[in-house]
């Protein structure tokens, strides 16, 4: 038109195509780069660097509920993207799942849970690593690592949770439950008598649908990659000892988001307040 001669106003050429005059006049601009807070930098490498297998939720959970140090996480988020220390994230795939029941619950000590998961501690080889988890609350009650994953193991663990929570083994309430697969020593004879005088009783899942065992499932893979990951181990004593240490971290001093970023011992204190 215009090698024509025609004159077509901006405005009439707008409203053929539909197009905003704002979107129409709009020319890039050249964006400087904010720069980076150089501290805030540290910080976030100093975290990294102790704890690894922390993201940008974990990262910024520690800086807001640990340090106290009053953050965006979005402002975490960029400068770990432009650093290049976000962890890589899984590939999700559309995969059937079952119905279940969910292990959560609404109250301290109405249902535990419990799994196996082994562990190499060097010169003692593949070890069994045995915890009982609180289903409202997910602190570590009580845990036992034996060279073998036999019903002993497991009960070592029960009985550690029992007396950690009531200081005696047979104060737990009234049809307290206590749930895991259907593993042969969870199903023993001599497990299924001490779970029994304790006055708990058992929860099976479903065959082949661990998700209903989902809160233990998910601290034993927190338990691979912030603890079984980052160390090696000269024998099962050095790693009791390490182990020791960790499950106090976790339970005294590391923010859940499922919790609202409240530690696991935080939230039983506010829980039971609230009932008292």
């Amino acid at each position: 038109m215009l090698a024509s001669g025609h004159q077509v106003a901006f405005a009439q050429l707008c409203r053929w195509f539909s197009l905003a005059r704002s979107t129409g006049y709009y020319q890039t601009k050249q964006r400087t780069p904010r720069p980076l807070d150089e501290a805030m930098v540290a910080r976030i490498k100093r975290i990294i660097t102790e704890e690894p297998y922390c993201g940008v939720r974990g990262v910024w959970s520690r800086l807001r509920f640990r340090d106290l140090v009053v953050v965006n996480r979005k402002k975490v988020h960029r400068i770990m993207q432009l650093k290049n220390w976000t962890l890589p994230k899984r590939r999700y795939g559309n995969r059937p799942r079952v119905k279940h029941w969910k292990s959560q619950t609404d109250r301290p000590d109405k249902r535990w849970a419990t799994d196996l998961a082994s562990i190499h501690c060097g010169r003692d080889g593949w070890c069994v690593f045995v915890p009982v988890i609180d289903c409202c609350t997910r602190e570590v009650l009580g845990w036992s690592l034996e060279l073998t994953g036999r019903a002993t193991t497991a009960e070592r663990a029960l009985e550690e949770a029992l007396l950690a929570r009531f200081g005696t083994l047979n104060s737990a309430p009234k049809g307290m439950l206590i749930r895991h697969d259907n593993g042969l020593v969870f199903g023993s004879r001599k497990f299924r008598k001490v779970v029994e005088d304790f006055g708990l009783k058992q929860e099976y899942i479903t065959p082949y649908t661990p998700q209903q065992n989902g809160l233990c499932e998910r601290f034993i893979k927190t338990f691979k990659e912030e603890f079984c990951w980052t160390r090696r181990f000269k024998s099962i004593e050095h790693a009791r000892f390490a182990l020791r240490a960790w499950i106090d971290q976790y339970n005294y001093q590391r923010p859940h988001k499922s919790l609202n970023y409240q530690t696991p011992k935080q939230t039983h204190e506010k829980l039971c307040k609230k009932t008292a």
